[in-house]
């Protein structure tokens, strides 16, 4: 459940910003893509994942191609707050002003050609715009009957009980991964006592733990050449993390993906993982996750883990 809203999704949701933004982008293919949320409906991966930001806009297009004829089987997650700089993907501005989220929201359901957005999220805080500012107007999209639930990303605990306070947090999306533990100390906690949904983005780390990078390089246009757990020193000293899920994958008949996976879900059952991918046997994969049970003894060996080499961004 997201929140309290009454909306209900599935065990495992899909990202999409991959499909026209940040990852292997000359890779693109609309026509994949719209076939890859096709295949998650029919699997009950109904959690689609997008914003306004990734293309940017694009992403939104592709999707709400994708909804035609299926939109009563999904629950369309999309963002705002984060504005294309120019440039790297990786340079953006913030934008948190009661009337830019008003005319972001209209024009996110335009491209993806819908009446309402289920849950609308602040893709980052603006540091120039009181929260409660932001959020008041996040709440007001509510009323207008433009969205059905809020959430936020990349939060403080702080910052959602200041939101609490004006309106019901649906939910809270932030990384979470085997090597990017942050949020479970005191965010993931929140979350879990104030029946909030948490959903970790690249839980599988960016594609890191699925065992089938290796140590590629990666062009000036993907996302993943400026950070630096993904330089080669990093890359070689985080592979002792991938042997160590290979290990339980192998006891288990399972692949390190799945594994990475079940560990995020075994995180509590507000947690709704949402990887990202263009090909349909990767989501199948991916969704295999959700009926892979850890051990207490898998749980602890992979709690066990040390913390990955190198910062997230």
């Amino acid at each position: 459940m997201l929140g309290g809203s009454g909306i209900e999704v599935g065990a495992i949701g899909l990202g999409c910003m991959g499909f026209t933004h940040a990852y292997d982008v000359e890779q693109r293919d609309d026509e994949r893509s719209v076939s890859v949320v096709h295949r998650a409906l029919e699997l009950g991966v109904t959690l689609l994942d997008t914003s306004d930001f990734y293309g940017p806009w694009t992403n939104e297009e592709v999707v709400g191609r994708a909804l035609v004829g299926h939109r009563d089987r999904a629950v369309v997650a999309t963002k705002c707050g984060l504005v294309p700089g120019g440039g790297r993907v990786t340079t953006t501005d913030r934008d948190g002003s009661p009337d830019y989220v008003r005319s972001a929201c209209d024009a996110s359901l335009r491209r993806l050609g819908i009446d309402r957005i289920d849950l609308y999220q602040l893709h980052r805080v603006d540091p120039a715009t009181p929260i409660e500012e932001t959020w008041g107007a996040f709440a007001g999209l509510v009323e207008a009957g433009k969205v059905r639930a809020i959430g936020l990303s990349e939060v403080t605990v702080a910052q959602l009980e200041t939101c609490q306070a004006i309106h019901p947090v649906a939910s809270v999306q932030s990384e979470l991964s085997l090597w990017t533990r942050d949020w479970t100390a005191d965010v993931l906690p929140w979350c879990r006592e104030n029946g909030v949904a948490f959903l970790p983005y690249a839980p599988l780390g960016r594609g890191f733990l699925t065992g089938a990078m290796g140590r590629r390089t990666f062009g000036d246009n993907d996302f993943r050449s400026g950070l630096p757990r993904f330089s080669a020193e990093n890359l070689a000293a985080n592979e002792a993390l991938v042997d160590a899920v290979r290990a339980v994958a192998g006891r288990l008949g399972a692949t390190p993906a799945q594994v990475a996976l079940a560990w995020v879900l075994a995180q509590g059952e507000q947690v709704v993982p949402i990887p990202g991918t263009k090909r349909v046997e990767r989501l199948e994969e991916n969704a295999a996750a959700a009926d892979l049970v850890l051990s207490e003894h898998d749980l602890a060996e992979l709690d066990a883990l040390p913390a990955a080499q190198g910062g997230r961004y």
